[in-house]
């Protein structure tokens, strides 16, 4: 009887394995475990209570983390959920482009300027967190309006920068000689789109992570 109650054990663990492939052990596996293993235990042997009790134990606190895990699962659905519908209802009204440029490894930077004139000369200039002048970018002459900007991540010694965000400032002088600061200007979001959970908005012809966004407004004309 005894090999029998093993073999039925041993098929039972073969079927769990093939419903369960990744071989991980839930409360309800680990309460089969216990009554498995009071059953098979030898009565002249008996587990001692102190035993049963630090195995319950662990049933319980094993229970009580799957519950927390699953009620952090929901929050975070709810936080995600509450942060697309903020994003679609930005859909109209204006956003104001923010001075800080993310900078990802092997990838361009690229970001929006703003020229209310014409440009005759001028320099985009970019700064590290140590607000230390890292690249400057000359401005095309006849530049005007709304301007996109690539930057290939290198300093003024065409060395690549590490990782991060850096500061984009700079100064123009137009066609009538009046000297202008940069401005990033203010732009309708025209649509909205989700990239693995990253918010992008639609500004012109491009989309722009929710972060390169310094305030939402409301378009009031």
């Amino acid at each position: 009887m005894a090999i029998e109650s093993v073999s039925s054990t041993t098929q039972t663990t073969q079927n769990d394995l093939a419903v369960n492939p990744k071989s991980i052990l839930g409360k309800d596996d680990f309460l089969k475990l216990l009554l498995t293993e009071l059953e098979h235990q030898d009565p002249t042997s008996p587990m001692d209570t102190e035993k049963i009790l630090t195995q319950t134990s662990q049933l319980a606190t094993l229970e009580t983390q799957q519950n927390t895990n699953k009620t952090l699962e929901k929050i975070a659905d709810q936080f995600q959920s509450s942060a697309n519908l903020s994003a679609i209802n930005a859909i109209g009204k204006l956003a104001k482009m923010g001075s800080k440029v993310k900078l990802e490894k092997d990838k361009e930077a690229s970001f929006n300027i703003n020229f209310e004139k014409e440009v005759k000369s001028g320099n985009i200039d970019i700064y590290n967190s140590n607000k230390e002048l890292v690249k400057s970018i000359p401005i095309k002459e006849g530049a005007s309006g709304n301007t996109l900007f690539k930057w290939d991540g290198t300093d003024n010694s065409s060395k690549p920068l590490p990782e991060g965000f850096y500061e984009v400032s700079g100064k123009y002088t137009d066609k009538d000689g009046n000297s202008h600061q940069i401005d990033f200007g203010t732009y309708p979001i025209e649509g909205v789109s989700f990239d693995n959970g990253k918010v992008m908005l639609k500004i012109g012809n491009q989309y722009v992570p929710m972060e390169n966004i310094s305030q939402i407004l409301d378009n009031k004309g």
